[in-house]
């Protein structure tokens, strides 16, 4: 037999007003009744009828997460750390909220699909990681979707993402982060650097290689464009890019990838073409996965606070957190030093 929400107040011994109300979160209740409710819930194993329960509510008990690629460490760690601070107290069914994490592949199209989709479902909260696509017809679709939302309720946070009107950002400092990789690497001695770099429609790749360039320019070392190479994030992208650098410039010193995978693979085409790392030539990475410092030798590269900043955005999408002063925070890199660089030969 189906049980019902009287069943419920009746085993609590209160009205069925109070247990929408412990369910719904949207009216302020005692400590003690609220736990008596829901033990209740708990013994009858009452389940809320979340989509009806959505429509008499502002929003639902989902939080949408999305990702670019979930099997990508940068993404898998932010989406978990963002998954671990979205439950508790002011949701339904014993506060807990029901995190889905949408993977975009990169698509544009699929990115809009997913915010639509949550839109449907009155998600109390949708949180984009990651660089986002630079497309003015796209940024603009994406805004207004994003200003729907917030009218309609949901917290939309980005994190890991350029700043954008309608949502709080927790932004990462990729311009500085990588223009200290490539200051390192000239303070070395180096002035034939190659550089590995993302997909030219991802502001994430424009932004690192900007502040590669910088470090370039106040050196007064010439970016050649020959020696600047886009693939994807990932380390095939990353070997094979190398090789063609190689190709164009064999006298090459240091390779800066766009990101840690990418500098394994950068590193596997090295020494398939004979050169040493660091002693021939020396690579730099980007984000500090948990694998750079297991490399060999280890990998020079900046570390970006994914926990903490994923942890952070899920506090703030849960109105548990403050955000930042103008809604949006910068979030700074730290340069890690290690084996996989070091001085030109001669």
């Amino acid at each position: 037999m189906t049980v019902t929400l009287a069943d419920v107040a009746a085993r609590a011994q209160v009205s069925p007003a109070t247990v929408s109300r412990v369910l719904n979160g949207n009216y302020p209740v005692a400590a003690t009744t609220r736990d008596r409710v829901l033990r209740a819930v708990d013994e009858l194993d009452y389940v809320l009828n979340g989509p009806a329960s959505a429509l008499a509510a502002a929003t639902s008990d989902l939080v949408g997460i999305l990702v670019n690629d979930i099997a990508d460490p940068f993404f898998g760690i932010m989406a978990s750390a963002i998954q671990s601070e979205i439950g508790g107290p002011g949701g339904r069914a014993g506060g807990e909220r029901l995190a889905v994490v949408c993977n975009t592949g990169g698509s544009p199209e699929r990115e809009l699909t997913y915010l639509t989709l949550l839109q449907r479902q009155r998600a109390a909260a949708v949180v984009l990681t990651g660089g986002a696509v630079e497309d003015c017809a796209h940024k603009e679709t994406v805004g207004a979707k994003l200003s729907k939302l917030a009218a309609a309720g949901t917290r939309v946070v980005l994190c890991g993402r350029p700043p954008v009107p309608e949502a709080i950002a927790l932004t990462f400092d990729n311009r500085g982060g990588a223009q200290r990789l490539t200051e390192h690497l000239i303070g070395l001695g180096h002035r034939r650097l190659g550089y590995v770099a993302g997909p030219e429609e991802r502001t994430t790749t424009r932004h690192r290689l900007e502040g590669h360039r910088a470090a370039l320019a106040a050196a007064g070392i010439e970016d050649d464009p020959r020696l600047t190479v886009h693939g994807r994030y990932d380390r095939r992208a990353g070997y094979e890019a190398t090789l063609e650098l190689l190709r164009r410039e064999p006298s090459l010193t240091a390779v800066v990838a766009a990101n840690d995978t990418v500098a394994l693979g950068a590193c596997a085409a090295l020494r398939a073409f004979g050169r040493r790392i660091p002693e021939d030539v020396s690579v730099v990475g980007f984000d500090d996965l948990p694998f750079a410092i297991d490399a060999v030798p280890a990998l020079t590269t900046v570390r970006l606070p994914l926990a903490e900043a994923g942890a952070r955005a899920g506090r703030i999408a849960m109105g548990r957190e403050e955000p930042p002063p103008g809604g949006i925070a910068m979030v700074p890199g730290e340069l890690m030093v290690r084996g996989s660089t070091g001085a030109p030969r001669g």
